[in-house]
């Protein structure tokens, strides 16, 4: 059974930089970097968002309000995802989720403010 964890959110201010983590427990010998993995996030009021994605074996890919500030990887050793957030901007306000093969995380709040 796959266990996901979030972590690293917090307060950031605007041009910052913040990085978020995601813990996962997964069955047997299992590899993350065989899974499709995932950050989403969701703002008050709107609708949940993906916005990072990786591939298993495969490709990453960015929706366009990211896509140049952030980076999302993978620790095969530590079963975990990372998601690398520069440039920060108050748009990025939001709970962020962290998925690993369908399996979703609690969130973890990013503020971007003065």
């Amino acid at each position: 059974q796959v266990q996901v964890r979030e972590s690293g959110g917090g307060l950031v201010l605007p041009g910052g930089s913040l990085r978020l983590s995601c813990e996962c427990t997964l069955p047997g010998s299992t590899s993350i970097y065989g899974l499709g993995v995932g950050w989403y996030r969701q703002a008050p009021g709107k609708q949940r968002e993906m916005f990072a994605t990786k591939a298993g074996w495969g490709d990453v890919a960015y929706a366009e309000s990211v896509k140049g500030r952030f980076t999302i990887t993978t620790d095969n050793g530590k079963n975990a995802v990372y998601l690398q957030m520069d440039a920060a901007n108050e748009d990025d306000t939001a709970v962020y989720f962290c998925t690993v093969d369908g399996t979703w995380g609690q969130g973890t709040q990013v503020t971007a403010s003065a």
